[in-house]
């Protein structure tokens, strides 16, 4: 297996406000994207292919990099993204473009987004389930603020490093084997569960979105009428990887939302599979 020092010193990286790599750790492709952050993750005061995915309202703009990407086993990518950026960062499983399919239920087995290989840069979010690195860097009050997110479910371990020390937060174990019977899934040719759905998700897809307090919505749209005791089977999550965003108010639990200081010009390392 070829290190991750070893792959990076092979990358070049033109001069930019900020520097984030993205490595794929796992044995097998995920394909890479990127795109917008859901702001709701945000609750403090805040002004074998991959995805990436940037806010609209960004106020960095989007960074100069394609928005998804095939990533072989044990290969990194870095690229330079704004110094404002808010944007997310997911893997893809089993996805296959072949026919120009674009549709972001049938092109991936999980995180397809709308766009194909390289998702829309407007509404090109991932399908849940999917673990996802959440970014908002150097806010009003000098703070990047960053998560590693199950609000749309798991679909890979991932881990978000930096190289200044600051907090690593992550979701290292795989959800999917002991995953709850009625979130587990989607499975994959030979039936092993490749994704843990979020109560809110499999609700979702019964149409009960709505007013709904598995999915914080309607009159639980607040804290105090949407807590982690009325979320379905959140202790799954949270016990499993503590560190992770496990629902939509979820930094009452102190272990949810990170920061480092934007001073600090940290240099975000995101790990599948860490």
């Amino acid at each position: 297996m070829k290190s991750l020092a070893t792959l990076l010193a092979f990358v070049a990286v033109a001069s930019a406000d900020r520097v984030v790599t993205v490595y794929n750790a796992c044995p097998f492709t995920i394909w890479w994207a990127w795109g917008e952050y859901h702001a709701y993750h945000f609750q403090v005061d805040l002004t074998k292919y991959s995805e990436m995915f940037t806010d609209p309202q960004s106020p960095g703009g989007p960074p100069n990099y394609v928005t998804g990407w095939e990533a072989a086993k044990y290969t990194a990518v870095t690229f330079n993204v704004p110094e404002r950026w808010n944007g997310r960062i997911w893997g893809r499983r089993n996805c296959n473009f072949a026919n120009g399919n674009t549709d972001p239920n049938t092109s991936c087995l999980d995180g397809g987004c709308n766009g194909g290989l390289r998702c829309a840069l407007n509404g090109g979010t991932g399908v849940p389930p999917a673990t996802v690195a959440e970014f908002n860097l150097h806010d009003a009050a000098g703070l990047d603020w960053y998560d590693v997110s199950l609000v749309d479910g798991y679909n890979l371990p991932m881990r978000i490093s930096t190289d200044v020390g600051c907090p690593a937060p992550d979701c290292p174990v795989d959800l999917g084997p002991n995953c709850p019977t009625e979130l587990k899934g989607p499975f994959d040719s030979v039936g092993f569960p490749v994704g843990c759905k979020t109560a809110c998700t499999v609700d979702s897809l019964a149409g009960h979105n709505a007013h709904n307090p598995n999915c914080c919505t309607n009159e639980y749209n607040t804290p105090a009428t949407c807590p982690p005791s009325g979320v379905r089977h959140y202790d799954y999550f949270k016990r499993n990887c503590p560190n992770s965003y496990a629902y939509a108010f979820d930094e009452g639990s102190g272990t949810a939302l990170w920061t480092c200081a934007s001073s600090r010009n940290a240099h975000y390392t995101i790990t599948f599979c860490p």
